[in-house]
């Protein structure tokens, strides 16, 4: 029979293996995490912002448009957690019900990132430290390489390869053998419930183009096919509210940028903004014929429409909040589409305002020499962005390879988001002073643009320069060095435009990026990264000047205080 005292040792040894073993099953997600103070220190790179917006735009019908476009977009935040990390789930879960003091700080940073990878620091892990960030994210099975999936597609017929390509489907194993699952089966979780959210916003929405568009969304949502609701999406027209919503950009696949991430933006036209900004699409033919490269390789079949439309951001969702934050984006990406239609340009002018407050002013005033810091303006960054936006819209899109008819995007594979967005970053100061020489944009801005881009590179490369768009940027500084369009002044240990170089050296990069796109040129992409993409002693030394400026803005979105109300 059992005494009292030996009741208690049975009952509390009892407890101590239970306890441990709940540690144990906590342990299997989390094994270990960085230094708590340098999570709270990443926290610090980002300046809280409230993104508020203006109800007095919107009838009573068009706030309860708002309000469910917005839940449908963090349905996209469920989507996105799923496509970066297969164990993104279980850790969110560990961190929300763990009892470690430090969990609600790593919870903070990891929403923040989608995720234990540090996206300001390369994808670094901040949480599970042996544990690097897939290639191909939860795109692909974890243990596929890219040399298995490459002999695996060399099997297949067009139409099956074509299946597995797909910027639409998730690539898993199945009885040992690699399947494509529609993005319609693999998140129908999700993708039903916004659906329904999609049509109960048509149901209210005033505006037959923005009904038209939400109920073909929703269509597309569960068959799969994006074709006709991004036509009609381009066809939006005389509306309040502009919404994005669905899988476009591809930067999150690292092993072979075939996959297209979920994501949303729901906004409200800045009308005033917008009608300024419409007399730049009327030029881009002309911006097509003046690129610097042979006539065969541009693209002069692309739709002509390019609507330009300025908006206030109420809320994002997805790979579009992960982060560092967008100011602008140009889609949609679909080549059949840009060629039907061409392609629209929305630029988040209450987004670009807070981050050249926040972040972009004291930036510059660290790094740019007084000549070019007296140059820099407002207006010049803004329009820079503008057209960064068009130009992704510009140069080879379709192209022929060894024969046969193929997409830039499909040929350079992983190195296609980084040459894409250094494409666009040149082209966007090639055709903003084209534009200005043609008076479209006013001559003041002719001496502001060049040192308005370069004190834009630092805040750019700080996101890290494995990032599509940092990337980007630190290879478009060190050809521009390397060619004279730009200078380090050892003694000061600051940067400056040199005036009488700076064309001839935009025009360069902007012809390499351009051929290496018409050619699709996978190799030569590649050695062009690698050549490129570093850090030099300069601009280390010019990014340690600007440890305590905030890196990027953290938005705090107003609408979610009322989703409930």
């Amino acid at each position: 029979m059992t005494t009292g005292n030996q009741f208690r040792w049975v009952f509390f040894f009892m407890l101590a293996v239970l306890c441990l073993g709940c540690a144990r099953k906590e342990g299997t997600v989390i094994k270990d995490y960085a230094d708590i103070g340098y999570v709270r220190s990443q926290l610090g790179k980002l300046a809280p912002v409230e993104i508020a917006y203006d109800e007095s735009l919107l009838s009573p019908a068009n706030r309860l448009v708002l309000k469910k476009l917005v839940q449908a977009a963090k349905l996209m935040d469920e989507i996105f957690l799923r496509q970066v990390y297969h164990k993104n789930v279980a850790i969110r879960q560990a961190l929300k019900t763990g009892k470690n003091p430090d969990y609600p700080t790593l919870l903070e940073y990891f929403t923040v990132n989608f995720g234990p990878f540090d996206r300001l620091n390369h994808d670094e892990p901040f949480i599970n430290l042996e544990e690097k960030k897939p290639l191909g994210a939860n795109f692909y099975p974890a243990d596929m390489t890219r040399e298995e999936f490459e002999t695996f597609l060399a099997t297949l017929s067009d139409e099956e390869r074509e299946a597995f390509t797909s910027t639409v489907t998730l690539i898993r194993r199945k009885n040992g053998r690699l399947v494509a699952i529609p993005y319609s089966e693999a998140y129908r979780e999700f993708l039903e419930p916004a659906a329904r959210l999609l049509k109960e916003a048509a149901q209210l929405a005033e505006n037959p183009s923005l009904k038209k568009f939400l109920n073909s969304r929703a269509e597309a949502f569960l068959s799969n096919d994006y074709f006709q609701s991004d036509m009609d999406w381009m066809d939006l027209k005389d509306h309040t509210i502009e919404v994005v919503i669905g899988p476009y950009e591809v930067y999150e696949d690292g092993l072979f940028g075939y996959k297209a991430s979920f994501e949303a933006f729901v906004t409200l036209v800045d009308p005033a903004e917008s009608k300024k900004l419409e007399t730049v699409s009327r030029y881009l033919v002309d911006m097509e014929k003046h690129l610097p490269i042979p006539d065969e390789h541009k693209n002069l079949n692309r739709g002509t429409a390019s609507p330009i439309v300025v908006v206030q951001e109420v809320y994002v969702g997805g790979d579009s909040k992960a982060a560092v934050q967008t100011t602008a984006f140009n889609l949609p990406n679909d080549e059949r589409v840009r060629e039907a239609k061409g392609s629209k340009k929305v630029l988040l002018k209450n987004v670009a305002e807070a981050k050249y407050q926040k972040c972009w002013i004291p930036i510059v005033n660290r790094v740019l020499e007084e000549k070019d810091l007296k140059r820099v303006s407002f207006d010049a960054y803004f329009n820079h962005v503008l057209m960064h936006e068009m130009s992704h819209g510009l140069g080879p899109g379709k192209i022929v390879k060894n024969g046969r008819e193929t997409t830039v995007n499909a040929e350079l594979k992983e190195t296609y988001s980084t040459i894409e967005e250094a494409k666009a970053d040149i082209l966007g100061l090639y055709n903003l002073d084209y534009l200005v020489q043609r008076g479209v944009f006013p001559h003041s801005l002719a001496d502001q643009m060049y040192a308005s881009y370069l004190g834009g590179i630092f805040r750019s490369v700080r996101f890290g320069i494995n990032e599509a768009h940092g990337g980007a940027n630190v290879i478009a500084l060190n050809y521009l060095l390397e060619k004279g369009g730009f200078e380090y002044n050892e003694a000061t240990g600051k940067f400056r435009v040199n005036d009488s170089k700076i064309r001839d050296a935009v025009r360069a990069l902007a012809h390499d990026l351009l051929m290496i796109q018409a050619l699709g040129d996978y190799q030569g992409a590649k050695a062009f990264i690698e050549k490129y993409r570093y850090i030099s002693p300069q601009l280390e030394r010019a990014l340690d000047q600007l440890s305590d400026v905030p890196v990027d803005i953290r938005p705090r979105f107003a609408i979610e205080a009322q989703l409930n109300e």
